[in-house]
């Protein structure tokens, strides 16, 4: 059964794995290396900002298993009309894609969005045509493209 919950430092291990699937697929489908990632690293600031209350993780799992994230933190900009969340790392792995937990993740998220009193949710992704699917799950799940590829969900 899919549980999804707020992750807490104990799972920064679990995030940081993901992270780093995330950012080897991205690398693989643009054939380039575009990002650095250090495992150790990404586990320590996973746990900092977690403990600090920075970043909000969402963790998706399936008996105990954890399948997927949508990590969120809290944006200013005097263009957004108030305060608003950006979805930096959203990633479900690949054998537990079109299963709806990409969808979950999203409806925790924007829920998280009302009862924090954010105006949006704001996402980006590559402008390229490899992430023409991701484009079209975000559309499917609301959001408009507000300008490239960055989109956002007015709340």
């Amino acid at each position: 059964m899919l549980h999804i919950a707020r992750a807490d430092t104990h799972d920064a291990e679990a995030i940081a794995t993901m992270v780093g699937e995330l950012l080897h697929g991205i690398m693989a489908a643009v054939n380039d290396k575009v990002f650095g990632f250090d495992h150790a690293d990404t586990v320590d600031r996973a746990r900092a900002w977690i403990k600090k209350d920075l970043y909000t993780v969402l963790l998706a799992t399936l008996d105990s298993k954890p399948v997927g994230f949508l990590a969120l933190y809290e944006s200013y900009a005097l263009y957004t009309e108030g305060v608003y969340g950006t979805i930096p790392e959203f990633y479900v792995r690949s054998a537990y894609r079109s299963q709806g937990i990409g969808s979950a993740l999203l409806v925790e998220a924007k829920a998280i969005g009302h009862q924090r009193r954010w105006k949006r949710l704001e996402v980006t992704t590559p402008p390229l045509p490899q992430f023409d699917r991701t484009l079209s799950f975000y559309e499917r799940n609301g959001f408009t493209i507000s300008g490239g590829r960055k989109l956002k969900l007015i709340l």
